[in-house]
């Protein structure tokens, strides 16, 4: 399945959630979903949204996540299946294990101002993980590793102004920070706790389950 180049505003609107993929307008008066809160399409101004059976509300969980962090099919299935096969609860191993992809920790870290964007900066090899090349987006860190800029790449005017901007940023409490150089160390796996998006992942599971 090829990755979806439309609008990424429409995608919130179909999923009626912020999905964060356009930094700050999101957080912006200026965020569609602010603005004209219905499903897109010609039948998406009609009043409210239709009653969605089990299986919908199971559906659309999945493809808010997927969505939420830029993954695709196939992949997803893959890493539920990944999560499924270890101990402890499948729903929250597939989200700490979706979570500790490089693309999402360079946007958690605040070096990306959307998860888009840093799959882009991670594929264009600015990144390094413990001091080796990385540019595989998908690339799941463990504890300990050290993510870092590379040094050619600091002299790029995109990179020195979200280095600038890095120290603003809010950082879950898995990843320590040193913002003066950019560096994220690893401190420890995340939990569920500390994924603060909504996702009812008890609703992927009965949609895998079936």
């Amino acid at each position: 399945m090829a990755r979806y180049t439309g609008p990424a505003c429409r995608l919130c609107r179909r999923e009626n959630t912020k999905l964060f993929l356009k930094g700050d307008k999101c957080t912006s008066d200026k965020c569609p979903l602010v603005r004209r809160a219905k499903a897109p399409g010609q039948h998406g101004a009609g009043a409210g949204r239709k009653r969605v059976k089990e299986y919908g509300l199971q559906l659309r969980e999945k493809q808010k996540a997927r969505r939420y962090y830029g993954i695709l099919e196939k992949q997803f299935n893959n890493y539920f299946e990944k999560a499924d096969k270890k101990p402890g609860q499948t729903g929250e191993n597939l989200l700490t294990m979706i979570e500790t992809r490089l693309d999402n920790v360079v946007y958690r870290m605040g070096m990306a101002d959307s998860r888009r964007q840093a799959r882009q900066l991670v594929r264009h090899g600015h990144f390094q993980i413990n001091g080796k090349k990385a540019n595989i987006p998908s690339i799941l860190v463990k504890k300990g590793d050290v993510i870092t800029v590379k040094e050619s790449s600091r002299k790029s005017a995109l990179i020195k102004m979200l280095i600038e901007n890095i120290s603003g940023r809010s950082v879950p409490a898995w990843i320590e920070l040193d913002a003066a150089n950019a560096v994220a160390t690893i401190a420890a796996l995340p939990s569920r706790e500390d994924i603060d998006f909504p996702i009812e992942e008890h609703l992927i599971v009965e949609l895998y389950s079936k």
